[in-house]
């Protein structure tokens, strides 16, 4: 399953967040795979997709970083996919 995560840095502020990935990694749980990320212009936000079959592990990740950031996670499926589910209702 994929992920849309959406991270709003606490208090608009990226540093202690990319100091503790600096310093500790992703720190995501085996199951939990990065695939991309962007981050907003003024650095105050990032979003990213992460798969896994097992939502719990995402959340897992997240509790490593919730002190930093705060989450919006929204499942999502790739443009092939959509198309796939809406071509037999067109």
């Amino acid at each position: 399953m994929l992920y849309m995560v959406i991270e709003r840095f606490k208090h608009g502020d990226p540093v202690p967040v990319y100091r503790r990935f600096r310093d500790q990694g992703r720190m995501m749980p085996d199951g939990v795979k990065y695939v991309s990320s962007w981050i907003i212009d003024d650095m105050s936000m990032c979003w990213q997709v992460m798969e896994c079959d097992d939502r719990r592990l995402l959340d897992e990740w997240i509790s490593n970083w919730d002190d930093l950031t705060d989450f919006e996670v929204i499942p999502v499926i790739t443009s092939p996919e959509a198309r796939e589910r809406i071509t037999p209702k067109l």
